[in-house]
């Protein structure tokens, strides 16, 4: 038995546990893949207060390092279900754990290039993050999909040990941030296509090439690598039908984080809202964790 479960230990999850232990509540956290979320796998951080530089892995191994000493346990379990009550249960792969306050801090995961054959070339050509998979490719030609900050980011690591890096981009412009902006248009060795669409993928046993429609004009471009940074879909769907959601699939929370349901919160990138970045996630783990451990109480009390 349990006061606070947290499911999730990406920056939300973990910001959730260090709050709610030093609070003096008994808390577990469960995560069902690895520590961190996706932040974990991205090579460079420099917009987190305190960090002027630092990798996403070394910054999330801190945090987790921060709840465990908090007194934060830890299970490495998939969560399958969650059951309303009094007590609430949440049920994994190989238990069933009981609470008075839920967390769910479950994130998101890249989307995928609808109507092409990407999972054909997972692993042969077609990756998701460039931190796990990028150096697979030093000293040959990759690319990029998307034009918002990941993107560019990722550009720019490639950029650095592959001679040429093509970033595709399906609008008029990159959406990244200013400072972005100049970094990678001072690179000459990335090509930025904007107005692109990828309209097949290429190769028999690995990628080899990308046909492009560019304004109407299709283009082939070789490439061994191309890394997808398109955006995020939430992790939620164990809690369909537990808690409102919009309709894209994300859990409907207030400013509070708290969902429709008592004693059911809501942190980090899963959670309706217009920014995601580290920062707003950490926010909403210690926002998320203040009420919970207040409805815990509550609960204790009657």
């Amino acid at each position: 038995m349990y006061d606070i479960i947290i499911i999730g230990a990406g920056p939300s999850g973990l910001t959730a546990g260090i709050y709610s232990a030093r609070a003096g509540k008994k808390v577990l956290i469960l995560e069902g893949d690895a520590i961190g979320g996706q932040i974990a796998s991205s090579p460079l951080v420099e917009n987190y207060p305190s960090q002027a530089q630092i990798s996403g892995s070394d910054l999330v191994d801190k945090m987790y390092e921060q709840a465990e000493s908090c007194g934060c346990d830890f299970e490495f379990e998939k969560v399958t279900s969650v059951e309303k009550g009094t007590i609430l249960k949440v049920i994994t792969e190989y238990n069933t754990y009981e609470c008075y306050a839920i967390i769910i801090a479950t994130g998101s995961k890249p989307r995928h290039i609808r109507g092409l054959d990407e999972e054909k070339y997972l692993g042969h050509g077609i990756g998701y993050c460039v931190m796990c998979d990028g150096d697979f490719y030093k000293g040959q030609i990759t690319g990029v999909l998307g034009g918002g900050n990941t993107a560019v980011q990722n550009a720019l690591y490639l950029s650095n040990i592959c001679p040429k890096v093509y970033l595709f981009q399906n609008l008029p412009q990159l959406t990244c941030e200013d400072t972005l902006k100049k970094r990678i248009k001072a690179k000459e060795n990335i090509e930025i296509i904007c107005n692109a669409q990828i309209t097949k993928l290429l190769g028999e046993n690995k990628l080899e090439q990308v046909e492009l429609n560019v304004d109407g004009q299709n283009r082939l471009v070789d490439i061994n690598g191309l890394f997808i940074s398109i955006g995020q879909e939430p992790n939620n769907a164990p809690f369909t039908n537990l808690v409102a959601m919009d309709r894209m699939g994300y859990i409907i929370g207030n400013e509070f984080c708290q969902t429709n349901v008592p004693g059911i919160y809501v942190a980090g990138d899963c959670r309706t809202k217009t920014i995601r970045q580290l920062t707003t996630a950490t926010a909403d783990g210690s926002i998320s964790a203040i009420y919970a451990c207040s409805y815990v109480d509550e609960q204790k009390a009657k």
